[in-house]
């Protein structure tokens, strides 16, 4: 596979997995998110907790960027298949990570999180996604 098409993989993959990310926040609101809420005093604890799992991301952030470092370097060697696995198996992890914040927010839909909150949450995670892209300069 040349160097293009895993690109392009990866590419796809960031796509599918961002939307697996948002999907259930935007689903649970539009069927769960006009009624009242279980425990409207969850609400806000629900937010802070999804912006807090913001930091979860961090040490994950540190692993990706390792072993984006290591795909840089194993260009143009026998090591590039390896690394370039390596690279997309930390930042699978890293999107379980990053994705965080709108899945607590899924959940907060039921104690009657209101619509901002929500799609500061939704932000939040589609900004951590993009610190996950693939940069130009590798490849």
């Amino acid at each position: 596979m040349t160097r293009g098409q895993v690109r392009r993989r990866l590419a796809v993959a960031w796509w599918k997995y961002l939307a697996l990310a948002l999907v259930p926040l935007f689903v649970l609101n539009g069927l769960f998110g006009q009624g009242e809420g279980i425990l409207p005093v969850l609400a806000m604890p629900m937010f802070i907790a999804g912006v807090a799992s913001m930091f979860v991301s961090l040490k994950f952030f540190g692993r990706y960027k390792h072993a984006l470092i290591a795909t840089q370097k194993a260009l143009d060697t026998p090591d590039e298949p390896a690394a370039w696995i390596a690279l997309a198996a930390q930042r699978r992890n890293a999107f379980l990570a990053a994705a965080l914040p709108a899945w607590i927010g899924a959940l907060a839909v039921f104690v009657g999180l209101e619509a901002v909150p929500l799609m500061l949450l939704a932000l939040s995670t589609a900004v951590l996604f993009y610190l996950y892209r693939i940069p130009r300069q590798l490849g």
